[in-house]
């Protein structure tokens, strides 16, 4: 699903109404009516509920008022209570004639034009259950200030108990950037429109947004999924599901690709085994290990149905140059379909050298994680999978600098190195050699321990391994997005604290079955 700017939202509008004949009126009526309908599932029955409604002067108030008047029309709320911050009379267009309707059927919301009569008000509403916040809006261009920073202060401080849905988007929250404009209210749900906001899916802003539900008001998605122009897209289930039909009933298993996992060391054999087992988990038919000599038998050790390879070792037990002698790679590599290389193996010269002879004789789609992440490596499709502090080792840009314009790096890197780009991190990004970025929405802290990026890395290869016929970005989106999905079963399990690398492996069959209703 593509992730639109404030102005990009806004020609969607403006074409919604102007070319496909739905006014601007009827988008209003229809955004409010879904928080409604959302309002009534989650929270129902709603007669136990005392609903306040808290509208601004701009577009974002009037869906305020819509959901208002069919709290009032429709909803037989327990009790409902409609807040305007501001002059009515200083309302305009479609908001006017929702304040207008609202006042016709009979029910008269609290004029609030100073921070005492706001103070009065919120005395009548600090019992309420439910908040329904219509503020302000996608259009907010500095950080809140006067009256609207003290109700957002208040809402977050002092209607905490009660459970806060945001329309559209938290008021306060910027809608083109993760990065905050000033305060903004914290909210349980956010209810938005057509599509994902830049603010709402990158940090730190996202964490105010709470749980993010985009829903349908009447723009056909042709107006923003076929313009090439936005470059954004979340990760979505339907996207990726299409790979995970289920399988022909004369498949065998050299129906689904050969996996070559170069990895690990005699000092770290854990990462060929969470790489290798991720490539078999996500459904390679074969996966071979090719290790250090000594590490493969704690490789079989952690998996039976690996396939190891040993290699001539260094005097540190990592992998040597001498595994080349006598065309001894090459035989391993000739017959498989992708290969992943990196996790584990070491940075010492004589296996960095090793590493570049791979990359360079290598003709299959190669992976690239850990220790292969050099830029004299990164070669057109290959797969990167960096997290920011070996992105800095790619770009020579700062960590710091990176994390700050995660998208704009991730998304340069790979358009100038014809490179698929996994930029790991807290909303992971996959960016392609043609612009695009998908954002994946998955995850949970409980990833942030030793092989959760082993893990990945074989489930990328697994899956590419696996579909060669569908497009590269698919079959990534699908491990990036699976990988944080089962980090999630498994938290919920275990707790963030306990969950470890091998546990995501063991989730991620529940994790492609949460794919079916999609």
């Amino acid at each position: 699903m593509k992730i639109l700017t404030a102005a990009q939202m806004r020609e969607v509008d403006r074409r919604t109404s102007e070319e496909r004949s739905v006014p601007s009126l009827i988008l209003m009526e229809n955004a409010g009516a879904r928080v409604f309908e959302f309002l009534a599932h989650k929270f129902g029955p709603l007669e136990k509920q005392r609903v306040a409604v808290i509208c601004g002067k701009g577009n974002n108030g009037g869906d305020g008022l819509v959901v208002a008047r069919q709290l009032h029309t429709r909803g037989r709320v327990g009790r409902l209570q409609v807040v305007l911050a501001g002059d009515p009379d200083s309302l305009q267009g479609d908001a006017a004639a929702n304040y207008r309707m609202l006042l016709g059927a009979d029910h008269r919301p609290r004029i609030v034009k100073t921070e005492t009569e706001w103070e009065a008000a919120l005395g009548e509403i600090l019992d309420s259950t439910i908040v329904v916040d219509g503020l302000l809006g996608a259009g907010l261009r500095g950080p809140a200030e006067g009256q609207y920073l003290r109700i957002i202060r208040d809402v977050n401080a002092r209607l905490s108990h009660a459970q806060v849905v945001a329309v559209d988007i938290p008021s306060g929250l910027a809608s083109d950037s993760g990065e905050r404009l000033g305060e903004a209210i914290r909210a349980d749900h956010t209810i938005t429109f057509t599509a994902p906001k830049v603010g709402q899916v990158f940090p730190p802003n996202c964490e105010a947004v709470g749980a993010l539900h985009v829903v349908p008001i009447g723009s056909a998605p042709s107006l923003y999924e076929d313009d090439p122009e936005i470059f954004l897209s979340t990760i979505d289930p339907a996207f990726i599901a299409p790979l995970f039909a289920p399988r022909a009933r004369d498949a065998h298993k050299g129906n689904f690709g050969h996996v070559l996992v170069v990895a690990g060391s005699t000092p770290k054999p854990g990462a060929a085994a969470l790489a290798g087992a991720a490539a078999l988990r996500a459904g390679a038919g074969l996966v071979t290990v090719a290790t250090a000599a000594r590490a493969t038998s704690a490789v079989v050790a952690h998996a039976p149905e690996l396939m190891t390879e040993p290699l001539p070792e260094t005097e540190l037990g990592t992998v040597s140059p001498a595994a080349f002698d006598y065309q001894r790679f090459e035989k391993i590599a000739a017959n498989k379909d992708v290969i992943a290389i990196g996790p584990g193996l070491g940075t010492n010269d004589e296996t960095q050298g090793f590493i570049r002879k791979v990359v360079r004789e290598s003709s299959q789609r190669l992976v690239l994680d850990a220790d292969a992440l050099l830029q004299e490596n990164v070669r057109a499709g290959a797969v990167l999978t960096p997290h920011p502090g070996e992105m800095s080792r790619l770009t020579g840009m700062p960590t710091a600098e990176i994390q700050r314009r995660r998208v704009e790096v991730a998304r340069e890197f790979a358009c100038a190195r014809g490179a698929y780009v996994v930029l790991k991190g807290y909303r992971t990004l996959v960016a392609t050699p043609d612009g695009r970025v998908f954002v994946n929405l998955t995850g949970t802290p409980a990833m942030a321990s030793g092989g959760s990026g082993d893990v990945l890395t074989g489930m990328i290869a697994g899956l590419l391994a696996q579909f060669p016929k569908a497009p590269p970005e698919q079959a990534i989106a699908a491990a990036v997005y699976l990988h944080g999905k089962a980090g999630e079963l498994a938290s919920q399990e275990l707790g963030e604290q306990c969950a470890l690398a091998t546990d995501l492996l063991r989730s991620l069959s529940a994790a492609i079955a949460s794919l079916r209703d999609a």
